[in-house]
């Protein structure tokens, strides 16, 4: 077993040792792959969201879930923000500091502390960190003590309620099952697999009640086209 898949993936890109994609499984799903060169990607290949994302940033920031380094690169080098990267990946990290980002290090948000930002960014489904809807008040309860005054917290998630929909527009989900956007998911790359893991998303409404519980103002900054949408949180 090898957990560490995104890491393994994104060093063998670096090194010119790309050959195959993620897959990506979920039961009840066909499999979905992650190509790795997307992972790289330069801000004009990025979606509207990230971008939007991106450009609203301001101050200290702390980009989550960092992956190879392509937000932190653009933040750091073309809007000359300080940046601070930090991913579960080991291997992540070390190809983000041979890109150039000055600040990264491997580490689960949660054991992140003592320091505060302006501007925290979750991005590519943000939310999947919180891996089900009963974590959601622990991760907002931890996340709120690292936002300075004035800062922000700029997320993404998607709503795929779609996916339960059939042709009459009904909505099909078990309800003694938990809510339909926890997804559990299984990593493959050249032989190796993860462990099964949590990934939330989330809907829109549900995301805000669970902020306003918390403590935090939430505003809807943008929708994409595929039930996406970037929410922007602050201290009330």
């Amino acid at each position: 077993m090898n957990t560490d898949i995104f890491g393994k993936a994104i060093k063998d890109f670096y090194n010119k040792e790309y050959t195959e994609d993620i897959i990506v499984q979920a039961n009840d799903f066909d499999d979905d792959h992650i190509p790795i060169p997307y992972l790289f990607r330069a801000y004009a290949e990025m979606p509207e969201i990230e971008q939007k994302a991106l450009k609203l940033s301001y101050g200290k920031v702390l980009d989550v879930g960092c992956g190879a380094g392509s937000h932190s690169l653009f933040l750091q080098n073309d809007q000359k923000l300080d940046v601070k990267a930090i991913d579960i990946s080991e291997g992540a990290i070390e190809v983000c500091k041979k890109r150039g980002v000055h600040h990264a290090m491997a580490q689960d948000i949660y054991d992140h502390n003592n320091a505060t930002y302006d501007t925290i960014l979750l991005l590519m489904n943000g939310s999947g960190i919180v891996g089900t809807l009963d974590h959601i008040d622990r991760f907002f309860s931890h996340i709120k003590t690292l936002i300075a005054p004035g800062g922000q917290i700029l997320m993404d998630s998607s709503d795929i309620s779609y996916l339960f929909q059939d042709e009459d527009g009904g909505f099909w989900v078990d309800a003694s099952a938990g809510y339909y956007g926890e997804m559990k998911y299984k990593l493959k790359y050249k032989k190796q697999e993860s462990e099964w893991f949590d990934w939330l998303y989330i809907d829109y409404n549900t995301l805000q009640n669970a902020a306003n519980a918390n403590g935090l103002l939430s505003e809807l900054i943008v929708e994409g086209e595929n039930n996406d949408y970037l929410a922007r949180f602050t201290l009330a």
